[in-house]
């Protein structure tokens, strides 16, 4: 490979308004959402805030978008919908890979597709096909430019107050088959998932609920970066290993206009790939915005080895 390869990561964008009610959509979990969302989160995440960092994307032309959940809030039919405008307006199917997150699958409504309204953009290609055996569900593989995207689902339903993950070991198992046989591709592997795959690496009841195995697997796979959300977080974890190292990157959420916590301003990651499968240069550009109504700019960059 001689060209430079652009991926574009975002996540967490808790896309605005909060719309659609009817009698059947109330339970315990979801007033509880809509409650953080009407005193917290919509004062945090705004839609225009999101957009800005979108036409910051398309000024830099990726090859291809990575989506790694919580686009939406409490689960709403209204919400789904709205996303699906959303992502449809970033890029095709071909364009853009995404995969849940914990609000994305938030508390089902029966006889509602939910995420399914999104398959498009969460399935395996021919490509993928011939190597999973399977075309629809998880885990998916996609081959783009240099790079094999595997996709995982930690999304589950759980009981309110509660934002927790699991891949589980079924999905896992699959996820192992899939890596052992890309090791011998001349690709980038790369894997999406919303929660972090590391013990620790959020608060409890947040967290990961196997995180300990998904990193024992994925490290000692051929791997060699995984995408996340869920923290609203930019973080680089780098993990030892023979070889090369495993890169667990993490962005920031790309709609926050106000800073919460730790949390920064809006953020997303640009990947400009180059070199082989002998020896990748990965250059990691964090773009974002500085103050509220600020343009989006650079914050920080850094090479991946």
């Amino acid at each position: 490979m001689t060209a430079t390869f652009t991926l574009a990561h975002l996540s967490d964008v808790h896309l605005s308004p909060v719309t659609g009610f009817g009698p059947r959509h109330w339970n315990a979990k979801r007033a509880l959402g809509y409650l953080n969302w009407t005193t917290k989160r919509r004062h945090v995440h705004r839609r225009e805030v999101a957009d800005r960092i979108v036409a910051d994307i398309r000024r830099h032309a990726p090859d291809h978008i990575a989506l790694t959940g919580d686009l939406i809030n409490i689960g709403l039919p209204a919400e789904y919908n709205a996303a699906m405008e959303w992502i449809a307006h970033i890029g095709s199917p071909a364009d853009v890979s995404l995969v849940p997150g914990n609000h994305d699958i938030y508390t089902r409504l029966r006889g509602d597709p939910g995420v399914g309204r999104w398959a498009a953009y969460m399935a395996s290609d021919d490509w993928g096909r011939s190597l999973t055996g399977t075309a629809d569900g998880f885990p998916y593989l996609r081959r783009v430019g240099p790079i094999a995207i595997l996709g995982l689902c930690s999304a589950v339903e759980t009981a309110p107050g509660i934002a927790t993950g699991r891949i589980g070991a079924e999905q896992l198992a699959a996820a192992t088959r899939i890596l052992a046989r890309l090791a011998g591709e001349p690709l980038l592997r790369l894997v999406l998932i919303h929660h972090p795959p590391l013990p620790g690496a959020t608060r409890p009841r947040h967290e990961l609920a196997d995180a300990d195995t998904v990193a024992e697997a994925i490290t000692n796979s051929c791997a060699d970066i995984v995408l996340h959300g869920h923290t609203h977080l930019p973080t680089n974890v780098v993990l030892p290993r023979p070889g090369r190292p495993l890169h667990v990157v993490g962005v920031a959420s790309a709609s926050a206009g106000t800073i919460r916590g730790a949390e920064p301003l809006a953020q997303y990651n640009l990947l400009r790939i180059a070199g082989s499968t002998d020896r990748w240069h990965i250059e990691l550009e964090r773009r974002g915005i500085r103050t509220g109504a600020g343009d989006v700019v650079e914050i920080e960059r850094t090479v991946l080895t």
